[in-house]
């Protein structure tokens, strides 16, 4: 059965991030490599509950603990057929892919954060997730709002973003509509106009900078592409940025391209849950549910393996 390997985004970060790989040598070289590039620690990040959640520091820590996991265990995996990122994830997705290194990697991480963060200083958002609705409803009071869809996860999962007063008050009609609401810890409007400023010096950056072609392909999060040029990969990550991350139609594709077993590198384990929940004849796990590399690899060929 084909695999499909997935990177989380922002939210479920935790100081345990690092541990699984504390005794691979490739591994530890990665983080090193990305910290040198960064000018600061991650273990010092994750010692520090807030600093962890803070823009700045969690789209490399995530980036980076997903490339170091991936060259931990690609020894022993089969070879995937695509690999997915949500969100930040989508940038870490590259790395794994091979279109990034590690410095580059870090770089563009902390660039992104920085970009992104000064595209919001005029308003303090945020994200919400939201369920229980359907899309077409949801779209219609997020319009109301001046707030948007940022994420559609499935028909009735989603994540809105937009300033906190607006979501203040979208979430408070949203609940008496009988929603469920959750407020995730990114302290910005993600995928949504908010962030449209941030959109052309991203790209820019990219554009100047040394992403290669993925020698795995990426699916993009804005419509599911099937991506294996760079100048695709340029476009699709900086549109990201401001754009709906359609990450239902992601699991689709790769579904639909026979993937019948899924990864998350992490952090958390939201991703693998969404992807159960989406089909009934898949295996999806997520790193953070094993206690070893080895735990994490066993799994893999033991499912990989029935029809490889």
């Amino acid at each position: 059965m084909s695999l499909a390997i997935l990177c989380s985004g922002q939210g479920a970060q935790h100081p345990a991030m690092l541990d699984m790989i504390a005794g691979h040598p490739a591994a530890v070289e990665v983080i090193r490599a990305g910290e040198a590039a960064l000018g600061f620690n991650l273990h010092d990040v994750l010692a520090q509950r807030d600093e962890m959640f803070r823009n700045a520091f969690a789209q490399p820590l995530i980036c980076l603990t997903q490339l170091a996991l991936w060259t931990a265990l690609r020894q022993d995996a089969p070879k995937p057929a695509a690999f997915c990122g949500y969100s930040v994830g989508e940038l870490g997705a590259y790395a794994c892919a091979g279109a990034l290194d590690v410095t580059e990697l870090a770089r563009i991480a902390a660039a992104r954060a920085v970009l992104m963060d000064r595209a919001s200083a005029a308003a303090h958002g945020g994200l919400l997730a939201v369920q229980g609705l359907l899309r077409d409803e949801l779209a219609q009071r997020c319009a109301d709002h001046q707030t948007w869809i940022a994420i559609a996860i499935s028909d009735e999962e989603f994540v809105i973003g937009g300033d906190d007063s607006a979501l203040a008050k979208l979430g408070k009609e949203l609940s008496a509509r009988g929603a469920k609401l959750t407020r995730l810890r990114v302290g910005l409007a993600s995928h949504t106009p908010l962030l449209g400023t941030a959109v052309a010096p991203f790209r820019v950056l990219l554009e100047t900078s040394s992403i290669s072609a993925p020698a795995t392909p990426v699916v993009a999060g804005i419509d599911a592409a099937w991506v294996v040029r760079r100048e695709v990969a340029i476009d699709k990550l900086a549109l990201q940025l401001s754009s709906t991350v359609e990450w239902g139609s992601c699991l689709d594709m790769l579904y639909e391209r026979g993937c019948r077993v899924f990864l998350e590198l992490g952090p958390g384990r939201a991703l693998a849950r969404m992807t159960q929940a989406r089909f009934a004849d898949v295996e999806a796990r997520a790193v953070d549910d094993f206690r070893s590399l080895h735990g994490v690899s066993a799994w893999l060929l033991q499912h990989t393996n029935r029809g490889w």
